[in-house]
């Protein structure tokens, strides 16, 4: 999967979780990636998320400190 879909996926569970306060939104985008997305795709979020010029929100940004690393990818 490219970046850019990956960024796009996120992006969108974001606004989703957008009627929430920020910290609420931030552990509930989180909890989606780690319940819906297999490692791999954790994995390869969490290097865009640590990538300053990737088309990420500011709360996906902010979820990825609470995304569960995968133990391989």
């Amino acid at each position: 999967m490219t970046p850019e879909k990956l960024a796009y996926m996120a992006n969108q569970i974001a606004i989703a979780f957008a009627r929430l306060p920020r910290d609420e939104a931030e552990a509930a985008i989180a909890e989606h990636i780690d319940q819906f997305w297999d490692p791999r795709m954790r994995a390869r979020l969490l290097v865009l998320a640590e990538t300053p010029d990737t088309d990420l929100s500011d709360r996906v940004r902010g979820a990825a400190a609470l995304i569960r690393r995968p133990a391989t990818a």
